[in-house]
């Protein structure tokens, strides 16, 4: 079977040429390209030592695996970071230099206390890196320290590094040469770990916002003055899903673009030369503002280019025991209909034969995936009144669907291994009719060219 046609190889989502991916790390666009790299095991399908893995694209969407940006050395194997462009030559390698800050993990038969952040740069547009030679930049803090992800704060004129410490507790440093840091800040985000993030959004009132994330997805929104991060709403959840994870946003991104790609964890890829795969980018926006503010995410609108034959069904009233069927090979499905709660009990999307479906009673999101059900509260993120247009955009591949309703305002990964199915999508109704108002499905081109 030839490579990127492989019987589970998803079509549209990024994976690596062959064994384990996971974290996606280093984000940056630079010079027209966006960097991806990520946690790679570059010996096997299954975790194990650590490599930064290397792709490239000019759109988002077609990817271009590169060689591995670093590998593991006597320091250990190579855990997650982030990147950024050194405009203002501040580490002294070069005006516009890139710049990596990773942990370097230790061996597997040493102690925590091996994990150091370090760092590492390329003076010609990423296409090769050299490590640091005065490694570690920052010495051992506690336990399994890792995840550096470093922003420039324009105001103090100072980078800041979010690391993850132990347990749901972080902490914020300070640099102004990105070589020598100082610890400013510990905070905790209940119920997350690893992979912190922090970024910079405006609300809806034009005040700039600082939101600080972990791994599971778990975020807080509040402001930052280069010396303390204070949160301003509780903690919320911009990933309702099973299976997304370890979410970064690109730095650097052109025309005030908020871009992030997450790790879809936990997918079953039998038999395949690879194992795992990314999301597909999103576009993060703020709702809101003060205290309600919250976090929307919505597919980049690059994807729109892989678009191809077109469905449609305008308005229809799907009875019980007549469900829609409808068979395509169609991979993106946008549905809006109205909320009569007098009327049906439930609502189902099957796709695939996994079901996405709404119990009115409940009020909430459910869906079925690897054998186990995730409900997902559609209050307080989503009011649901009496008569509301709800609408969802699901974007299949061969072995995952990412859920977006209401434009963004909740979001939830899954992935799925296929099982044997006759119609692509089938909808039903149950204890009433579902009013359709619309329904459009697209079929999309494969993004490895084949």
């Amino acid at each position: 079977m030839s490579l990127y046609r492989e019987l589970h190889r998803p079509q549209f989502h990024f994976t690596a040429r062959e064994n384990w991916l996971n974290d996606p790390n280093g984000l940056v666009y630079y010079e027209g390209v966006w960097h991806l790299f990520f946690q790679h095991n570059a010996e096997a399908p299954t975790w194990g030592r650590m490599w930064w893995g290397h792709a490239t694209s000019t759109d988002l969407i077609h990817w271009q695996q590169a060689e591995p940006a670093l590998y593991p050395d006597e320091s250990g194997s190579m855990f997650s970071g982030s990147a950024v462009v050194d405009h203002n030559n501040t580490a002294g390698f070069g005006e516009g230099a890139l710049l990596i800050f990773y942990t370097a993990a230790g061996h597997h038969a040493e102690p925590p206390q091996a994990f150091r952040q370090c760092l590492a740069y390329s003076l010609d547009n990423g296409e090769h890196w050299q490590k640091y030679s005065a490694n570690p930049i920052v010495e051992h803090l506690e336990a399994e320290n890792r995840d550096p992800k470093v922003v420039w704060h324009e105001p103090s004129g100072q980078w800041i590094m979010a690391l993850y410490l132990a347990d749901d507790r972080f902490c914020l440093l300070r640099s102004r040469d990105a070589r020598r840091w100082q610890r400013l800040q510990e905070l905790s985000l209940p119920g997350a770990m690893e992979c912190p993030d922090l970024f910079v959004l405006s609300d809806e009132s034009g005040t700039e916002r600082w939101v600080f994330s972990g791994g599971n997805g778990s975020y807080q929104i509040g402001q930052f003055d280069g010396e303390k991060f204070t949160a301003q709403t509780p903690v919320r959840h911009y990933e309702l899903g099973r299976n997304g994870y370890a979410g970064q946003t690109w730095s650097n991104a052109p025309d005030g673009r908020c871009v992030q790609i997450s790790w879809m964890a936990g997918g079953l890829y039998p038999e395949m030369p690879f194992n795992q795969q990314m999301s597909i980018p999103v576009e993060l926006s703020l709702l809101g503002s003060g205290e309600d503010a919250r976090l929307v995410r919505w597919p980049v609108q690059e994807l729109a280019a892989l678009r191809r034959d077109a469905q449609r069904v305008e308005r229809q009233a799907i009875s019980e025991g007549a469900p829609l069927l409808i068979s395509s090979d169609a991979v993106t499905i946008d549905v809006t209909f109205t909320v009569y709660k007098q009327q049906a009990r439930a609502f189902y999307l099957v796709v695939r034969g996994h079901p996405v479906y709404f119990d009115w009673s409940a009020n909430t999101l459910s869906i079925k995936s690897s054998g186990e059900h995730k409900a997902v509260p559609a209050r307080p993120e989503v009011d649901l009144p009496e008569g509301t247009c709800l609408s969802i955009r699901l974007l299949v591949d061969r072995s995952s669907i990412e859920v977006f309703i209401n434009q963004g305002q909740l979001a939830a990964s899954y992935c799925f291994l296929p099982d044997g199915y006759v119609y692509t999508l089938a909808l039903h109704s149950y204890g009433g009719e579902q009013i359709i108002e619309a329904l459009e499905m697209h079929e999309l081109a494969s993004i490895w060219g084949v």
